[in-house]
């Protein structure tokens, strides 16, 4: 029977922008065998940050030295919590319903407001009619581009 690991997430502050670049030369010494260190997450939320996995806090300070664009290594630890929901995916066609104004906050649409006529839960999408718009124009929209107005 295998052993569970115990392992534990850091987060490591990077040169503003090298992000992706501190990810692929860790993974690359991840794959080599070269570190101690299990994996490496980016969010895009976490500007000038990556979050590590390792075996322990030593773990993760040895195998970070030395490595481009690295600034340092947050004190502490960070929960899982933290980081579960940029893991999950979550449905966001299913917080939508006819009749609901939304604002279009991606794609050539951005800034518009639109009423919502119809959602396809199993595509994420939803067909929304303008409200800018001199006429009634159906667009069929990505739900991800969209979000719940607060004022009607």
């Amino acid at each position: 029977m295998a052993q569970e690991i115990k392992t534990h997430l850091f987060a490591v502050r990077t040169t503003g922008g090298q992000e992706k670049v501190v990810m692929n030369l860790l993974q690359n010494k991840i794959k080599t065998g070269q570190i101690n260190i299990y994996s490496v997450l980016l969010v895009d939320n976490l500007k000038g940050y990556i979050v590590v996995e390792a075996k322990d806090a030593n773990a993760a300070f040895d195998a970070l030295q030395g490595i481009r664009h690295i600034r340092g290594q947050l004190r502490g630890e960070m929960e899982f919590k933290d980081i579960e929901g940029y893991l999950v995916t979550k449905s966001t066609a299913t917080q939508f319903a006819a009749d609901n104004i939304v604002e279009i906050i991606g794609g050539p649409f951005k800034g518009m407001k639109a009423t919502v006529t119809r959602v396809d839960n199993d595509k994420q999408e939803a067909t929304v009619i303008l409200l800018d718009a001199p006429y009634q124009l159906p667009v069929t929209v990505d739900s991800n581009y969209l979000k719940l107005s607060t004022s009607s």
